[in-house]
């Protein structure tokens, strides 16, 4: 067993690795090795819906620095959870992405974040960046309210855009713009999880340049009826 620790050793360090090391086999103790550094599950999370430039992680993530984002990517890339491309021209930008395993990570997020929330402490009012309120419209859907339903809405937070397609009991979202959308909401992240998880109407919001709702105005009201938050510790029954 030392003999394969030290040989797995060396070979992350030939990577330029700098992984911490619990030397416990359990599959939740490497879990915490390859994910457990300070703001790496975020970039993982980010990076959820596709790729993204240095300077859309560092605008997303406020509380990073460039120096640790960096250091993060280096030690992601060397793990084979992220890889860097080049966008096709005319961008010819490199960007970060993840690898399909980085992919599979996102139960980790989604369960994460479930569990989280029912937290007495969790702040919903907290910032959040717009592909963290794409992710828990995935996680927090209640499938039997959707049930039978199929549209189109799409979603806008700046020069990003999402699509968002519910039907058979789930929403997919893709980083797209929602041509074929029947109701799209224009704004900043912390209004739409304001109406989508705090059922504040768009018409609140607007005025202060939270959230925009544009189109059929049934789908409007029905939407953020599909979603639920889960229940606080201690406040069951």
């Amino acid at each position: 067993m030392k003999l394969e620790k030290t040989t797995n050793r060396s070979r992350l360090a030939t990577k330029g690795e700098s992984i911490r090391r619990y030397d416990d086999a359990c599959g939740t103790a490497h879990g915490l090795e390859l994910l457990g550094e300070r703001w790496a599950l975020f970039v993982v999370r980010e990076l959820m819906l596709g790729p993204r430039r240095f300077s859309d992680l560092r605008g997303d993530l406020p509380g990073l620095s460039a120096n640790v984002l960096t250091q993060r990517l280096i030690e992601l890339e060397a793990r084979g959870i992220i890889e860097k491309t080049t966008l096709p021209p005319p961008a010819n930008v490199q960007v970060y992405g993840l690898t399909p395993w980085g992919y599979e990570a996102e139960i980790i997020v989604k369960e994460l974040g479930r569990w989280a929330a029912r937290s007495p402490a969790h702040d919903p009012n907290l910032p959040i960046s717009p592909v963290s309120i794409m992710l828990s419209m995935r996680t927090l859907l209640v499938p039997e309210r959707a049930k039978g339903l199929d549209f189109v809405v799409g979603f806008r937070f700046g020069s990003l855009a999402f699509r968002g397609h519910v039907r058979n009991g789930e929403i997919a979202i893709t980083r797209e713009e929602p041509k074929d959308a029947a109701a799209i909401f224009t704004g900043t992240a912390p209004g739409l999880g304001a109406y989508v998880h705090g059922k504040v109407p768009p018409a609140e919001l607007e005025p202060a340049g939270l959230l925009k709702a544009e189109g059929d105005p049934e789908l409007i009201s029905l939407f953020p009826i599909l979603f639920e938050l889960p229940v606080k510790v201690g406040a069951e029954g």
